[in-house]
């Protein structure tokens, strides 16, 4: 399945929906952690306006354990 070309705070929508929470933010990154996942955290840039690259959001899946199609249905 092809990634969607998306922004941060849609990223972050889905993120949020998945269980994880903000835990903290330095300039436009925001870090996200998630109580199941000990350990982990996904960085996810929040530049106002701008699509993702897809390998961007490619790693932001992959820091997170989300497949595309799981993905998809957080949207």
């Amino acid at each position: 399945m092809k990634l969607p070309r998306i922004t941060g705070k849609e990223v972050e929508r889905a993120l949020l929906r998945a269980g994880w929470y903000l835990h903290h933010s330095r300039g436009s990154h925001f870090f996200y952690k998630h109580s199941d996942f000990l350990g982990k955290r996904v960085t996810l840039p929040m530049h106002v306006g701008e699509t993702l690259a897809p390998k961007t959001l490619e790693g932001i899946l992959k820091q997170a354990g989300l497949s595309v199609e799981e993905f998809m249905k957080l949207l």
